[in-house]
């Protein structure tokens, strides 16, 4: 039975997604299909785990009638949650499917500044929650210090908990300084700005996922690759999964679907390389269905069967 999966997101989001035409300068532009998720990384994850049958808690910071829509949009997704209040208003972001390109539009704000009460206060809730793994995930809000997740990795290590984590930058770089990481989950270019240089190559990016992993400060690290799939690291050494071919209907929220089915394999004790696995299936999920993060289980499931087993056990030193 896989464990109560807690997460943390501080600066979580109303996503907005729509459908236009064509999107113009100027003009006004009309758009259909709305929905409204409730989304930043945290979220996304819990939201996920829930689908693909697991169980989740989602810690998120809200603020003023957005925050309480959030709360509301989770409420209605039958997601556990527990909120801890702000003064500032939850942000609100929306992205637009361009039909005519196929391109997709993403308009993101900063959103609310914390106070120094309000990022304590969630960190002081981390330390009480109900958890078996602790998910640290999403930007950080203007306020937070950067080493917010790294603080988060302290508490989960304090109660003995696993510790998983999805930021970039600066929080990724105190995060990882401090160590204590079981799962890590950057994309490529959040990797690099991590190791301070270009990784050219499937060799070069292989070798700087290993040496990470083996220098104690992260457990497992997963490197997301868009569409080139993605790259698997532990002390054993490397494995790389590509994309699964599926039909893009939208991105947003493909890499938390990934991480969530990823730590939910983990919780239920499954080997690395098989919890890899569902992460490249349940992200494939994500991107074909719209909206933020709405794999559906059965469509993991069937993707997961794609990828044969004996690829799984190919480890690259």
């Amino acid at each position: 039975m896989p464990g109560l999966i807690t997460t943390l997101t501080p600066n979580p989001t109303i996503d907005l997604a729509c459908e236009a035409e064509k999107v113009r300068p100027i003009h006004k532009i009309r758009t259909t299909d709305e929905r409204h998720d409730p989304g930043g990384g945290g979220v996304n994850v819990a939201r996920v785990v829930q689908e693909l049958g697991g169980r989740a808690l989602a810690v998120v910071l809200s603020g003023g009638v957005t925050g309480r829509f959030l709360e509301e949009l989770l409420e209605e997704g039958g997601v556990p949650h527990r909120g801890v209040p702000i003064e500032g208003l939850t942000r609100i972001s929306q992205t637009v499917m361009e039909r005519s390109s196929g391109q997709e539009y993403r308009f993101v704000p900063e959103g609310p500044e914390l106070s120094e009460a309000e990022w304590k206060a969630a960190l002081s809730t981390m330390e009480e929650v109900d958890a078996d793994w602790i998910v640290g995930s999403g930007s950080l809000p203007r306020g937070a210090p950067e080493d917010f997740h790294a603080r988060l990795g302290a508490i989960a290590g304090k109660r003995g908990l696993p510790f998983v984590l999805d930021t970039s930058g600066a929080a990724l770089r105190a995060a990882v300084e401090a160590g204590g990481i079981a799962l890590a989950k950057p994309s490529l270019g959040e990797f690099e700005a991590l190791v301070g240089r270009k990784l050219e190559g499937e060799g070069e990016q292989q070798r700087a996922a290993v040496e990470l992993v083996r220098s104690g400060k992260v457990e497992i690290l997963a490197v997301t690759l868009g569409r080139d799939g993605a790259m698997l690291a532990t002390r054993e050494g490397a494995l790389r999964l590509p994309a699964l071919p599926v039909e893009a209907k939208g991105a947003v929220g493909a890499g938390d679907s990934f991480l969530a089915a990823m730590t939910m394999a983990l919780s239920d004790g499954k080997p690395a390389a098989e919890a890899f696995a569902w992460g490249v299936a349940a992200g494939a999920a994500a991107v074909s269905n719209a909206g933020t993060a709405h794999p559906r289980r059965g469509d993991v499931e069937a993707l997961r069967r794609k990828i044969p087993d004996e690829s799984l056990r190919e480890l690259a030193a």
